[in-house]
């Protein structure tokens, strides 16, 4: 007599711990690899076409930001910063066995990639899935003008009232917003609504903590207070939480990293993944820290400087084995 398959229950995988290559051992250096770098020391209708004044990026320090009215993002937008991201898809498409998303998708009709930064999501979906019409959104138009023809981008700010229908999407990927989001119980709540009965969201995001350079985390946990966006999103998974209290109730499924920085992994895919990660994160220190560093901390562009060439000698001290904690979550909208 044949069983019925369990149901899902959903699932939480922890990151293993990363074995260190033995060449970052010398013999005083402490075999660790809880050292963490991110710890050593009004409503209106949110999709807009592109007008003149978007495109006058404003700027501050030398480094560009988007200026999409009434909207508030602390990366930059030039060509420097951008390059990071693009190095972050790399480096997920890495850890995930160079898949695009973790959901059990079948045939995707529509898409939409919320915070969609360069486009490089969104146009290597729309290449896997032909068939599927692929839209990403962004505060920045810095995405590519020759793309798949199912792909289309659009000005968009995600914190404002969604302005697609009921049911829209089989799939709404979230990437890398922590610092960005008032309300994200509010973000999953449009997601939510937009989905259609049965359509799966998934959201890859990293936080900011760790153990061994205190000052960095506790500059964007204060940063994230004053600016009422916290930059620790996925901390012990609360996410899940807020996707539960905006009606996903069915299994919710966790996938933890530890993103190493740096070549010190013993593990061949860790080790690049390392390597993509200390080339974004020694050319991004800047445009990481700028904006909320003189504009909300009130921290002088000097010193800053001063900060940032400490950070890189610790980046690229083998003593230290540096990461920090990602997680990808996917769940699916009830059938009914």
């Amino acid at each position: 007599m044949s069983q019925s398959p369990k149901p899902d229950q959903g699932s939480n995988e922890q990151a293993a711990p990363i074995t260190v290559d033995p060449s970052y051992l010398p013999r005083d250096a402490p075999d660790n690899d809880n050292d963490s770098l991110l710890s050593t020391t009004t409503t209106a209708t949110s999709t807009q076409s592109i007008t003149s004044s978007v495109l006058r990026f404003r700027e501050i320090h030398g480094r560009t930001y988007q200026n999409y009215e009434g909207a508030e993002y602390w990366q930059p937008n030039d060509d420097k910063q951008n390059d990071g991201l693009d190095l972050q898809h790399h480096m997920m498409l890495l850890l995930a066995g160079n898949k695009l998303f973790r959901a059990p998708l079948e045939d995707p009709q529509s898409v939409l990639d919320v915070g969609t930064g360069t486009g490089i999501w969104a146009v290597d979906f729309a290449e896997q899935f032909p068939g599927a019409t692929v839209i990403g959104t962004d505060l920045s138009p810095i995405q590519p003008p020759w793309v798949p023809p199912n792909c289309s981008f659009e000005l968009d700010d995600a914190t404002r009232e969604w302005t697609y229908a009921d049911g829209k999407f089989d799939f709404v990927h979230i990437r890398y917003l922590t610092g960005s989001i008032p309300d994200w119980k509010k973000v999953y709540e449009q997601a939510y609504r937009c989905l259609k009965p049965g359509g799966w969201i998934e959201h890859t995001d990293f936080t900011i903590e760790g153990t061994t350079y205190d000052w960095w985390t506790k500059f964007f946990v204060d940063a994230g207070e004053k600016i009422g966006r916290t930059f620790l999103v996925t901390k012990d998974n609360q996410n899940v939480g807020w996707l539960k209290d905006s009606g996903f109730t069915g299994p919710i499924h966790v996938k933890n990293h530890k993103m190493p920085i740096g070549t010190w992994p013993a593990d061949e895919t860790l080790k690049e993944v390392g390597a993509f990660n200390l080339v974004a994160c020694e050319q991004g220190l800047e445009g990481f820290a700028v904006l909320l560093g003189t504009q909300i901390l009130g921290y002088s562009y000097e010193e800053l400087q001063v900060i940032f060439a400490d950070m890189r000698k610790c980046l690229r001290n083998k003593a230290y084995h540096a990461y920090y904690p990602a997680s990808t979550t996917w769940t699916q909208k009830p059938l009914d």
